[in-house]
């Protein structure tokens, strides 16, 4: 059967007075790309990612409007399977396959720099995070003149947590010998890097650092470390390793008499799951924080505190809160409130309402141009925490310096082992 106009329009009238949405089917689709390490040994970065996109598609079920017509919001989540290659694999299908506007990713180096590489190759607007910003714009020959084109970050920088690391430091007393342990990856070759990275400001403040070199993921022997840090008198332990291998080292370092004053360490010791792995080796452990519930901002999404946040998942997961909630949140607040500013879908015009946020989030001010080091990166806030013996959970943490972000409140200061 043919249908006429009027069939249509007759179509539509019942729809209506049957109290139907007939032009709901109609609203165009945005797709929103998110690609973050759901398995492999960076998981607990992603851990949090599928709780915060049913809470996005819940804020986003009416729809966004874009260029001044709605949009039913479509999220499509890719594993990168903690591999870099993966991640780049899945970059390109959201590109080339799911055809989205928009990508965002989180979760180390080796996830986020292959997708924001996939993007600026393809000319696709891309926000990352919960990377360092040096190994995200050096790491992939990012230019301080020119920067990148389709690419943002936001996230702080080694800058911030040496200071953190150092301020801690500085506040007990040790003989500032200071062990590092640094990978043999994108994260280990910054923060080791002998001008970007911690050797320069170190030696600065009069610590001596024993940095045995570089180490794959995954070792199963930190022998050659440990007799090194005993020869040196070392009473610091710093890096930043994979939590696997902060158990390794740990658990050996004690087999091998090994007792440092303070142990901090980056990426590791982020997570409760993994302190809780460590046992009792997990008590006095400090480590960078970027997101806690005590952070004093606000989604401008769903107008939760960082409190109120990390509440929500813990009553509806029964799981302790993790840091990468709150940036994996603040990704989409920066995305949607881009997508609402954009003239278009075209690809320019996203990449533009990007570049032009000037954005309050659950993880602090996000603009770029202005609170960064270059065009392309915002920074965020970094305090130091240290993990103890909970009331409501078996180790908690709490922060114990914030001299470089006096807005986020101390919860106590930090202790030696």
């Amino acid at each position: 059967m043919s249908i006429t106009r009027r069939n249509f329009t007759q179509g539509l009238a019942i729809a209506a007075a049957a109290g139907a949405t007939p032009l709901a089917w109609a609203a165009d689709t945005v797709k929103i790309g998110y690609v973050s390490p759901q398995t492999g040994p960076l998981a607990p970065f992603g851990e949090a990612d599928k709780w915060v996109i049913e809470q996005m598609k819940t804020a986003f079920k009416d729809g966004i409007v874009i260029g001044g017509k709605k949009h039913v919001v479509q999220i499509v989540l890719k594993d990168s399977q903690s591999n870099p290659n993966r991640a780049g694999d899945v970059a390109n299908d959201l590109i080339l396959k799911d055809k989205v506007a928009l990508i965002l990713t989180a979760g180390t180096p080796e996830t986020a720099n292959p997708v924001s590489d996939a993007c600026e190759l393809n000319e696709v607007p891309c926000i990352s995070s919960v990377v360092p910003w040096q190994p995200w714009f050096f790491g992939r020959k990012g230019h301080p003149a020119t920067g990148f084109n389709w690419t943002y970050h936001m996230f702080w920088g080694l800058e911030d947590v040496i200071t953190s690391f150092t301020n801690g430091w500085m506040a007990v007393a040790t003989n500032k010998k200071v062990g590092a342990l640094f990978p043999n990856d994108g994260d280990g070759n910054a923060w080791g890097d002998k001008e970007l990275g911690f050797p320069k400001p170190l030696s600065g403040m009069g610590f001596s650092l024993t940095d045995t070199g570089r180490f794959q993921n995954g070792t199963q022997d930190f022998s050659a470390q440990i007799a090194a840090f005993k020869k040196d008198g070392v009473e610091i332990v710093t890096g930043v390793v994979i939590p696997p291998d902060a158990k390794t080292f740990l658990t050996q370092a004690r087999q091998q008499g090994f007792k440092p004053k303070v142990i901090t360490l980056g990426k590791a010791l982020l997570f409760p799951g993994a302190i809780e792995a460590l046992g009792d080796l997990g008590d006095g452990l400090s480590t960078e924080v970027w997101w806690s519930p005590s952070h004093p901002f606000t989604s401008s999404i769903t107008r939760q505190s960082a409190k109120d946040l990390s509440e929500a998942y813990e009553t509806t997961t029964k799981k302790q809160w993790t840091q990468p909630i709150g940036f994996t949140h603040a990704l989409f607040e920066v995305a949607c409130d881009a997508l609402k500013r954009s003239k278009s879908l075209k690809p320019g015009d996203v990449r533009d309402a990007v570049a032009s946020a000037k954005l309050g989030t659950v993880v602090g001010d996000v603009a770029w141009g202005g609170k960064g080091p270059f065009k392309n990166v915002s920074k965020t806030p970094l305090v130091l925490g240290q993990w103890g013996k909970g009331k409501k959970y078996k180790y908690e943490l709490t922060i114990v310096n914030n001299v470089s972000a006096p807005r986020i409140p101390l919860g106590g200061t930090l202790r030696l082992l």
